[in-house]
C-alpha cells in the first residue's frame, strides 16, 4: 500500500521532506505545488515529479496526504481544506499563529477521519531523545532547567523578519523550544517574563520563567540577533546532583551523580536530516497514514504550543504573569 503525498510549499523545509519521503518505499510523491512556479519546478525536477500550482492540483493528481510547508501565517486555509477533503495532513509548525485559528484546526483535526501531525522535528532529534529517556526512566528527576534558542539574524531569508509572514519571532524559532519544554517537563502552569525590541521591528529578545504543573521551573531566553555563535540552542536540566546538557543538535551529556562518569552522545557526523529528526518524523507520519499508529505529534500538541506562545506575548506586553490554560 502506498501513501500518495503532495508537497505544498517548495522552499527549504518542503525540499527536506520531499527528499526524505522519496527514500520511503511506501510513499509516492504525486507532485510539488508552490505559488512561485519557478520554485515548484525546481523541486519537482529534483524529485522527478510534476510541478503544480495549488493544493487543488495536488488533489486532482490523486494525493491521499499533503505536506503543508508554506509560511507560518498561511497554514490555516490549506490545512482546513485538506482535512475537509479527507486527506492526511502533515503541517510544519506552528499549528497556527493565533489562538482562534489554532482552535479551528484543532476542531477540524479532532473530527476528521484522516490524521493530522505537526512538524516539531526536535522531538525526534537524538539529543532530545537522550534527555527524555533519562527523565522517563527516572535516572534524572528535573527540578530546574535553563533553555535557550537564539537566531543569528532575521535577514536571510528576508521573510524571517516579516511578522505578517512568520506570525512573530516566537512562532519562527522559539516555538520549537517551547514545545520541547512541554515534551520534557509536561504542562505549563504559569508564564512570566520580559521582552524588548532592539534591532527588528518587533519584540526580538525574551527572558522568561516557565512554571510547570509538576513543579519544574525553567528559564527560557531567546534573541533574534545573537549571531550564529555555537551553540545557539542549549538546554540544561538539573536534578538531584545530576544534570543533562544539550548543545544544539550536535551533542548531549548526562551526569548521573556528583562524582559519577558522564555519559555523552556525539551526533556531529550524522546526516543533517537524521540528526534534526526529519527522517523519523516523516516515517512516523507515513506509519500513521497507513493506520499503523496514532500521529506522533498531535493537533493538541500544536494547539498547546500556540497557546504557550500567545501566553508569552501576553505576559511580556502586560508585565504580569499569565496562567495557563488561556481562557476563551
Amino acid at each position: 500500500m502506498s501513501v500518495r503525498v503532495g508537497i505544498l510549499g517548495a522552499g527549504f523545509i518542503g525540499r527536506i521532506h520531499a527528499l526524505s519521503l522519496r527514500r520511503d518505499p511506501r510513499v509516492t510523491i504525486v507532485g510539488v505545488a508552490d505559488v512561485r512556479a519557478d520554485a515548484a519546478a525546481r523541486l519537482a525536477e529534483e524529485v522527478a515529479v510534476p510541478a503544480c500550482d495549488s493544493l487543488a492540483a495536488l488533489i486532482e493528481r490523486g494525493a491521499s496526504a499533503v505536506y503543508v510547508c508554506v509560511p507560518n501565517a498561511r497554514h490555516v486555509d490549506p490545512v482546513l481544506a485538506a482535512l475537509g477533503a479527507g486527506l492526511h495532513v502533515f503541517s510544519e509548525k506552528p499549528l497556527a499563529t493565533t489562538l482562534g485559528d489554532a482552535r479551528r484546526i484543532l476542531a477540524a483535526a479532532s473530527s476528521a477521519k484522516s490524521i493530522y501531525q505537526i512538524g516539531f522535528n526536535r522531538r525526534f532529534a537524538n539529543v532530545y531523545r537522550f534527555a527524555r529517556e533519562r527523565i522517563a526512566d527516572g535516572r534524572l528527576v528535573p527540578h530546574v532547567a535553563q533553555m535557550k534558542h537564539n537566531r543569528g539574524e532575521l535577514q536571510q531569508p528576508a521573510w524571517t523578519g516579516d511578522a505578517s509572514v512568520t506570525g512573530g519571532y516566537l512562532y519562527e524559532t522559539p516555538v520549537h523550544l517551547l514545545d520541547m519544554a512541554r515534551f520534557l517537563f509536561g504542562e505549563v502552569r504559569e508564564v512570566a517574563g520580559v521582552a524588548r525590541q532592539s534591532v527588528y521591528q518587533e519584540l526580538d529578545g525574551f527572558a522568561l520563567v516557565l512554571t510547570f504543573r509538576g513543579g519544574v521551573v525553567a528559564t527560557v531566553t531567546s534573541v533574534a540577533h545573537a549571531s550564529w555563535l555555537f551553540p545557539s540552542e542549549r538546554v540544561e536540566i538539573y536534578g538531584t546532583h545530576s544534570a543533562i546538557v544539550t548543545e544544539e543538535l550536535e551533542r548531549a551529556s548526562f551526569s548521573p551523580g556528583a562524582r559519577d562518569q558522564v555519559e555523552t552522545i556525539e551526533c556531529l557526523q550524522m546526516p543533517f536530516e537524521e540528526k534534526w529528526g526529519y527522517v523519523d518524523e516523516d516515517r512516523l507520519f507515513v506509519d500513521a497514514a497507513l493506520g499503523e499508529r496514532p500521529p506522533a505529534v498531535t493537533a493538541e500538541d500544536g494547539y498547546r504550543a500556540t497557546e504557550l506562545v500567545e501566553a508569552v506575548y501576553q505576559a511580556v506586553r502586560t508585565g504580569r504573569p499569565v496562567a495557563l490554560p488561556l481562557s476563551d
